[in-house]
C-alpha cells in the first residue's frame, strides 16, 4: 500500500500562504495540464502553496516521483490522500473527512491566508474553514457541478438518494456563492447566470472569469519536430494531401459522437473526397467504428490513436480542422473545454456548436465555425464558409487562443485574486 501520509509541517514566512484543495489528482492528466502549471506560476510570484489532492492509486504509483520532483523545484508542498471510489457517496464522504482533517491540521501549523477550492466537494471544506477559523475562501467552481451530474445522467433524480444529494449541493452552491471572498467562473455565460438567476444577491465584483487555459509554449506549431510528425504520418498511414479532420478527447457523457460523424460525412461527400477523420482518444475504438458503420462510412477513412501530452502537438500538426460538439444543456453554459485552447493554440480551427460556454464570444469574428443547429443543412453552410477562406493563416487562430486561453493571462488573474485578499 502506498504511504499517503503528509509531509513534515513547515512554517513559511513571506507572501500569501495558500492552501489549494483538489479532488482531482495531480497525477491525473487534468492535474498536470490544468492545476500544476497555475500553481507553479503562483509560487514564482512569491506565494507559498500547499496542496491537498485525492490521488488514484495506479496513477500515483507511476507518477508520484515525477510530480514530487517538479513541485519541489518551486517549493510547493504536496499532501496527497488516497482517492476511493466505492461505494458511491460513502467513499466520497470518507475522502472528504480525511481531506478536512489534513486541512485543519495544516492550518493550525501554517495559518493560511486563504483556501483555494477547486469545484464543489472541496468547497465544503473551504466554507467550513472560513466559518471556523476566518480563512479567506476562494470558490473556484469549474462550472455548475451538481447540474452537470444530472444533465450527464450520472445522478438520476428518479432515485431518491441522488435527488437528495442534488438538492443538498444546490443549497450548498448558494452558500458557496454568498460566503466566498472570490468566485471563479470558467465562462462569462456562467457568471451572468449566477448574477441574474442563481444568486442575484451575489456581488458581481467577486466573480472573475478564467477559462480553461493551455500552455501555449507547448501547443505551438513552431516547436513541432518534423521527424516526429513524419513518424505519425507513417504510423497512421495518412495519404499525402489528405484533409484531416480531428476529434481530441473523450467521447462519453457530453460529446455528441453521432453528430460529429455526420459532420464528417457532409465534409466527405460534399467537399473533400480525400478527407480522413482522426480520433485522438483513449476511448474504446469499437464505439467509433460502430458509429461509422451505422452511417455507412468507410472505416478506411477513420484513424484512431492516443498520444502522450509531450507528443500531442506533433500529432495535432497533421490536422487541418477539428470538431467539438457538446450537449447544449443548462450546465454547459459554464463549460470551457481545454481542447479548444490547445487546438486553437496549434492554429487549428475548431467547429463548435452554439449555446455552450462562451463560444458565441470566442467566434464573434469567425461565425462559420459556430454551428447554430446540429442539422445537415447547417453543416453544409459551415463547411462552405470554411472553404471560402481555406487555406487559412494559422495565426488567426493562434491569436484567438492567446487572447482568451493563454496560461499566463489566466495565471495573472489568479495572482490578482490572491493579492486582493
Amino acid at each position: 500500500m502506498v504511504n499517503f501520509a503528509p509531509l513534515a509541517f513547515t512554517t513559511i514566512m513571506g507572501h500569501k500562504k495558500i492552501l489549494y484543495l483538489s479532488y482531482d489528482g495531480l497525477t491525473d492528466p487534468l492535474g498536470q495540464s490544468q492545476i500544476i502549471p497555475y500553481l507553479i506560476y503562483l509560487a514564482k510570484e512569491g506565494n507559498t502553496i500547499f496542496i491537498i489532492s485525492a490521488e488514484k492509486r495506479e496513477r500515483y504509483l507511476t507518477g508520484k516521483e515525477t510530480i514530487e520532483n517538479r513541485l519541489k523545484q518551486f517549493d510547493i508542498h504536496w499532501h496527497p490522500i488516497k482517492y476511493t471510489k466505492f461505494p458511491p457517496i460513502i467513499s466520497t464522504l470518507w475522502d472528504l473527512m480525511r481531506m478536512r482533517k489534513n486541512a485543519k491540521s495544516l492550518h493550525k501549523h501554517i495559518s493560511f491566508d486563504a483556501i483555494h477550492c477547486r469545484s464543489y466537494i472541496t468547497s465544503l471544506i473551504g466554507l467550513w474553514l472560513k466559518k471556523r477559523f476566518g480563512v479567506k475562501f476562494i470558490f473556484d467552481m469549474r462550472g455548475f457541478w451538481a447540474d452537470e451530474r444530472v444533465d450527464g445522467g450520472v445522478w438520476k433524480l428518479s432515485k431518491p438518494i441522488y435527488k437528495t444529494v442534488f438538492q443538498y449541493f444546490k443549497k450548498k452552491e448558494l452558500d458557496f456563492l454568498k460566503q466566498a471572498d472570490s468566485i471563479i467562473s470558467l465562462t462569462q455565460a456562467g457568471a451572468t447566470e449566477i448574477s441574474t438567476h442563481i444568486s442575484p444577491m451575489t456581488d458581481p465584483q467577486k466573480i472573475v472569469v478564467i477559462p480553461c487555459c493551455a500552455d501555449l509554449s507547448h501547443f505551438n506549431r513552431e516547436n513541432v519536430s518534423p521527424e516526429l510528425q513524419k513518424k505519425w504520418i507513417e504510423k497512421l498511414n495518412i495519404p499525402n494531401d489528405s484533409f484531416v479532420l480531428c476529434y481530441l478527447g473523450s467521447i462519453g457523457t457530453w460529446y455528441l459522437l453521432p453528430e460529429m460523424v455526420h459532420f464528417f460525412k457532409v465534409l466527405k461527400y460534399n467537399f473533400r473526397r480525400d478527407a480522413v477523420f482522426l480520433f485522438i482518444t483513449l476511448e474504446d475504438s469499437s464505439i467509433i467504428l460502430h458509429e461509422f458503420s451505422k452511417q455507412s462510412l468507410n472505416p478506411d477513412d477513420l484513424r484512431i490513436t492516443s498520444s502522450s501530452r509531450h507528443d500531442l502537438p506533433s500529432l495535432l500538426s497533421l490536422c487541418h480542422a477539428s470538431v467539438s460538439f457538446i450537449k447544449p444543456t443548462f450546465s454547459k453554459k459554464a463549460s470551457s473545454p481545454t481542447k479548444l485552447a490547445e487546438l486553437l493554440g496549434m492554429g487549428i480551427p475548431v467547429f463548435s456548436n452554439a449555446n455552450v460556454g462562451d463560444i458565441d464570444l470566442y467566434y464573434e469574428t469567425i461565425p462559420y465555425l459556430k454551428i447554430n443547429k446540429l442539422t445537415e443543412s447547417e453543416y453544409k453552410q459551415s463547411w462552405e464558409g470554411f472553404f471560402q477562406r481555406y487555406p487559412f493563416n494559422p495565426q488567426t487562430f493562434v491569436s484567438l487562443s492567446h487572447l482568451f486561453f493563454s496560461l499566463e493571462v489566466g495565471a495573472k488573474k489568479y495572482v490578482e485574486i490572491y493579492r486582493s485578499l
